[in-house]
């Protein structure tokens, strides 16, 4: 009856009563209407109808409700994203009836709140997606505790009794968890599930984070116990089938301190010109067997999580810095792909297949752009330089390769935080990037695609790394904006091909503020997910794209190699196995995209942290930097360095106007106007590591 109520609904042009429904559906006994009521209760409590004060039924996508979830702001109002809807519904402050920061919602939409908004009122909260709360607990005179939250934007008031309170002391940082609701929409009575520690303790301040991202630092028991049969090292039996490549020139390139090495490199010369490229992975599943304790624990972290003072690992360390690492002068087992490729970058051939390696060094990206970009050999490089030449100039042609389909090269820079043995930020500057970075960046695309499109053709369930097109009002507005600044771009916002994108970020590339202009496109961008189906990846103009070049760290990646495993190593297509994974992989597509999304919040959570402390050393000193953004409320500056900070509008020496369509900042008096790129120099005069923000002053425009 569940779906004969949903096509009646869709298929009407009015809302209906209970009469109408059961003409509608033939429902003319008593036991048919009760089975009726009830299945319109459960259609409602799931929020897929509408039941009206007039008592009728339609359904909720026909209705002005929407189910959405709740982006609470820090000062008190909100906006609800609607799926499928491109335009966010704006809350009030006095309409948000007790909703909360990532809260699933019943929004009524109630009006046009100007000419470009939504508005709306939230009916009831459907559900409530955070379980546990992160904050710092202090207690009063009568012993109630009372807890402060570590996120600005979750309105709650939250009181603990002191048999639920485990003991904690005022500054102790604690897990809470939600109980009875006392008064209003927004008090709760609540128990401490946790003490993290005191907040003035070493590394707490990291940790909260941590936990307020349910991510987990520690291993399970069984977890531990299985990694205690796993073997230190590659046995002779395990190499039997595998192609044996231990006396090829085989190498890594990486990070100072990289630990976990997922990929090594290898290339040769051909007879006829062109390159032979081998990309070898290490084989993660190998180790880590589906449906194991260490598989479902990998599978539930999703990735690992890198922030500035430690790295919170998808695999235990016995595995990702041990036997699946690609360290040097040890056999190591790997999946390889060995791609040819001649002059021009076109892929000839490749073969896919299981391998045994044994890495001769461990070369650092410091070294190699030293021997690259300067001519300079590091000692113990000296016989390696050949082929280190020679991959940079496959790497330049297949670069060239990318960049004349479409690749979209945003010129992305990184900022680093470097901190003492106890966590204080000592100094924040730009991560290096050369010619080393690029060329393992671009021959790890290239097996990625090759991967990617070989099972693609073979027309089975996989993991495709997905980049949609952009919106159409994004890209709009983005236009519109930099036309406002004197930039004239061409380009159909309705056919905004890679192309169009890459044009429009090289007519920008010799400006100075190309930086702030490449970040704010970026941002008009969708964000890159995981999907069991092929969207192709718009960003690297790529029409069929996964992730296989990093399963140590990444839960897709890991799967991505037991696919090949089944699909081309043991040679299973069956129907069975093809149902088996068109289900699983729907749940570990979005899974691993959530947890994804919860890392990166985590890590630049952490890095905002930092840089606040940091700048707290440095109040009053001056900086030169550029405006990034124009707000209502002041605009943001980004040092070169990358630290960003507000100047509040209340901190400058005049009325500044808003101009809300050019994004500018007029003074009434001096007619000074601050737009996005300008150069100026900053003050220092406020920052806090637990508020997370930093503010300037304007002392001069440059």
């Amino acid at each position: 009856m569940r779906d004969d109520i949903i096509n009646v609904l869709k298929n009407s042009d009015k809302a209906l009563d209970i009469f109408e429904l059961q003409h509608a559906l033939n429902v003319d006994s008593v036991e048919d209407t009760t089975l009726l009521m009830d299945e319109l209760r459960k259609l409602e409590n799931e929020v897929i109808i509408y039941h009206s004060n007039k008592d009728k039924y339609m359904m909720l996508e026909n209705s002005h409700l929407r189910k959405g979830t709740m982006r609470a702001n820090k000062k008190g109002f909100g906006f609800v994203e609607i799926e499928n809807m491109e335009e966010d519904v704006y809350v009030s402050q006095e309409n948000m009836n007790g909703a909360i920061h990532d809260d699933i919602v019943l929004v009524e939409i109630t009006s046009k709140m100007n000419l470009d908004r939504l508005e709306g009122r939230i009916l009831r909260i459907i559900k409530r997606q955070v379980e546990r709360y992160i904050g710092e607990i202090n207690f009063d005179k009568k012993g109630k505790g009372h807890i402060t939250l570590d996120d600005p934007k979750i309105k709650l008031n939250i009181e603990i009794p002191k048999d639920k309170a485990m003991n904690a002391v005022d500054g102790h940082k604690v897990v809470v968890e939600l109980g009875k609701k006392l008064n209003g929409n927004t008090k709760y009575e609540g128990k401490i599930l946790e003490i993290i520690g005191h907040k003035h303790d070493p590394g707490v301040d990291i940790l909260s984070i941590i936990y307020k991202y349910n991510i987990n630092v520690d291993f399970p028991d069984d977890v531990k116990e299985e990694v205690k049969n796993i073997p230190a090292e590659v046995s002779e039996e395990e190499m039997v089938g595998r192609r044996d490549l231990r006396d090829m020139e085989i190498f890594t390139i990486d990070g100072d301190d990289t630990r976990d090495i997922d990929d090594a490199i290898s290339i040769e010369r051909l007879n006829n010109g062109n390159y032979k490229l081998g990309v070898h992975i290490a084989d993660v599943s190998y180790y880590v067997k589906e449906g194991s304790p260490l598989d479902n624990e990998a599978m539930e972290r999703g990735t690992s999580v890198y922030l500035v003072d430690r790295v919170i690992p998808m695999l235990p360390h016995e595995l990702s810095n041990g036997i699946c690492s690609l360290n040097p002068n040890v056999d190591r087992l790997a999946i390889s792909c060995v791609m040819e490729f001649d002059a021009s970058g076109r892929q000839i051939d490749y073969e896919i297949f299981q391998s045994v390696i044994c890495s001769k060094i461990q070369m650092t990206y410091k070294k190699v752009n030293s021997i690259l970009e300067n001519n300079i050999v590091p000692e113990g490089y000296e016989s390696y330089e050949k082929s280190l030449r020679l991959m940079a100039e496959l790497a330049s042609i297949l670069r060239k390769a990318k960049t004349k389909r479409g690749y979209i090269d945003f010129g992305v820079e990184e900022a680093k935080i470097l901190v003492d043995e106890n966590c204080k930020p000592t100094d924040v500057i730009l991560r290096e990037r050369g010619i080393g970075e690029n060329l393992i960046e671009d021959f790890m695309i290239a097996a990625n695609e090759c991967v990617a499109s070989h099972i693609y053709f073979m027309n089975l369930p996989f993991v495709y790394r997905v980049h949609e097109i952009p919106k159409e009002d994004k890209i709009r507005s983005f236009l519109s904006f930099i036309s406002s600044l004197g930039y004239t771009v061409n380009g159909d916002v309705k056919d905004v091909k890679p192309t169009t994108m890459q044009r429009i970020l090289e007519s920008l590339r010799d400006k100075p503020e190309f930086k702030i202009l490449s970040s704010l496109l970026l941002r008009s961008m969708q964000k890159a997910v995981y999907k069991p189906e092929n969207l192709g990846h718009y960003g690297l103009a790529s029409p069929c794209y996964t992730h296989f070049t990093s399963p140590i760290r990444r839960y897709p990646d890991t799967t991505v190699h037991r696919l090949l495993r089944t699909y081309l190593f043991d040679g299973k297509a069956d129907m069975g196995t093809v149902r088996k994974w068109e289900e699983k992989l729907v749940y570990i597509t979005e899974h691993s995209s959530a947890r994804e999304r919860a890392a990166v919040d985590c890590e630049r959570e952490v890095e905002d942290m930092k840089m606040a402390e940091y700048m707290e050393n440095h109040i009053g000193e001056e900086y030169e930097g550029m405006v990034s953004s124009v707000t209502s409320f002041g605009m943001f500056v980004e040092l070169d360095n990358l630290i960003e900070g507000l100047v509040p509008l209340r901190d400058m020496n005049d009325f500044f106007h808003y101009d809300e369509e050019h994004m500018t900042l007029t003074g009434e008096r001096t007619h000074i106007q601050y737009r996005i790129g300008d150069r100026v120099i900053v003050k220092v005069i406020r920052a806090s590591r637990e508020e997370k923000t930093i503010d300037f002053e304007v002392v001069k425009k440059v």
